[in-house]
């Protein structure tokens, strides 16, 4: 009887400590962050400018919403009325990008010609995310009154500075 005492008595220690330890490691787990939502394109306002450098522009988005949120990493950018979009460059997978509050967000499009093959559009289509409807830009009002020229066009993934 002395053993089966014994043992009862060490089953109950050993359940008091797995008690004890769950609970301090409960304590000590944090709770998953909360996500941040995808950005509301009523919120977003977008600017294409020309770069300084030849068939270069410069994308902005900015967050005008009270709360930070998140577009796409990489911006959709199409061209007149030519399939497909820019290429991200480095190659990427889509995925979130957050814009604070009040702060904005910018790429670069490239579109290195090659002369045989080079293509010429009146105007290009930019949204920060594939789900929202974007701008539609023209040319003329991007200072290229013969067109936007392209080639085989890549994007850079939205970041925190200018280029």
């Amino acid at each position: 009887m002395y053993t089966h005492q014994r043992l009862t008595t060490a089953g109950a220690l050993a359940a008091a400590l797995l008690l004890a330890a769950s609970a301090t490691a409960s304590a000590c787990v944090t709770p998953p962050a909360k996500a941040v939502p995808r950005c509301a394109e009523r919120n977003l306002s977008l600017k294409v400018t020309a770069a300084p450098t030849p068939d270069a522009l410069t994308l902005r988005v900015t967050n005008n919403g009270r709360t930070a949120c998140t577009v796409d990493r990489i911006p959709t950018v199409t061209f007149g009325n030519l399939d497909g979009a820019a290429r991200p460059n480095p190659p990427a997978d889509s995925g979130p990008y957050r814009v604070a509050a009040g702060t904005s967000a910018y790429a670069t499009v490239l579109a290195p010609p090659t002369p045989a093959d080079v293509r010429v559009v009146r105007d290009i289509g930019v949204a920060a995310d594939p789900a929202h409807h974007g701008v539609r830009v023209t040319a003329a009002s991007l200072g290229l009154p013969k067109g936007v020229r392209v080639y085989d066009p890549v994007t850079t993934l939205w970041g925190p500075k200018a280029p």
